[in-house]
């Protein structure tokens, strides 16, 4: 079987920064074990695989992503790569796109000047208690880690800090990350000037050891920060070595998180059959 695949830069204007997503439309589902075993070739944070549904359907595809390791509930950058590729690629006609997804339906709206916008759950993280902090977390943060402010938790666990530097700073030990019990950590502190909160974000049990720029996470930031700031728009930034710019929004228990995508391999993959 002959299968198109697109690889986009998602949360960039540019190529070579963001993080890249792979984007694989299929005319019907694959064996999960099919689509895993893609997922590891592609050796990309993530790989989208998306299927039409009927017209008479609450949303326009199914839509699944899978890491190299793992089938994940919800990823932001990888279904901004997929709206992206609808517009660009397959010249989708309507200003929004529905998905349906193991986390609802999640929709992405296409603005005038090109920014795409995930409308997306919010998952505001409660505090932690010091009996509740993992024991690994401190060996996990890495050598000469800051002391954290606060350690909260959703999907992932948050790790708060007081300054920007001190994230930028982090060298985690990926194997302590490990044995913490979530799907990835979540640093984050507040941004130098025009930048209100900044983050990154780490998940090698899922087999990503740094992301360059996560959607879902500031599905957990913008609750956090909105309340932290008293105020519901910001801009966000994630300081992985390609970068990535967010604008956020907070909705009640929905939030918007914008960026950019750029489009930069189109191909195909031969698919054997797999038993």
């Amino acid at each position: 079987m002959t299968l198109p695949l697109y690889q986009v830069d998602a949360f960039a204007r540019r190529p070579f920064a963001g993080n890249p997503a792979a984007v694989c439309p299929l005319p019907a589902w694959l064996p999960a074990e099919t689509m895993q075993l893609i997922a590891a070739e592609n050796n990309l944070a993530e790989t989208a695989f998306f299927v039409p549904l009927p017209a008479e359907a609450a949303a326009d595809f199914h839509l699944r992503w899978f890491t190299p390791t793992f089938e994940i509930d919800l990823c932001g950058h990888a279904t901004l790569a997929t709206a992206h590729v609808l517009w660009q690629e397959f010249g989708f006609a309507k200003a929004e796109v529905t998905f349906e997804s193991q986390s609802g339906l999640l929709r992405v709206r296409r603005e005038v000047d090109g920014r795409l916008v995930l409308d997306f759950p919010s998952r505001p993280p409660r505090p932690l208690a010091a009996v509740e902090v993992p024991p690994a977390l401190t060996e996990a943060l890495g050598p000469g880690a800051a002391q954290p402010l606060a350690v909260l938790a959703a999907r992932d666990l948050v790790v708060e800090f007081a300054h920007a530097d001190e994230v930028l700073a982090l060298r985690p030990h990926f194997a302590a990350l490990e044995k913490l019990g979530y799907i990835g950590v979540v640093a984050t502190a507040p941004g130098p000037a025009g930048v209100d909160f900044v983050s990154r974000f780490f998940a090698p049990e899922v087999g990503v050891p740094e992301d360059p720029v996560t959607g879902s996470a500031h599905s957990t930031l913008i609750p956090f920060w909105a309340a932290k700031l008293g105020k519901t728009e910001l801009f966000a930034r994630q300081e992985s070595a390609r970068g990535g710019e967010l604008w956020c929004r907070l909705r009640g228990d929905r939030v918007d998180i914008g960026g950019y995508a750029v489009t930069y391999l189109r191909g195909q993959i031969d698919v054997p059959d797999v038993p």
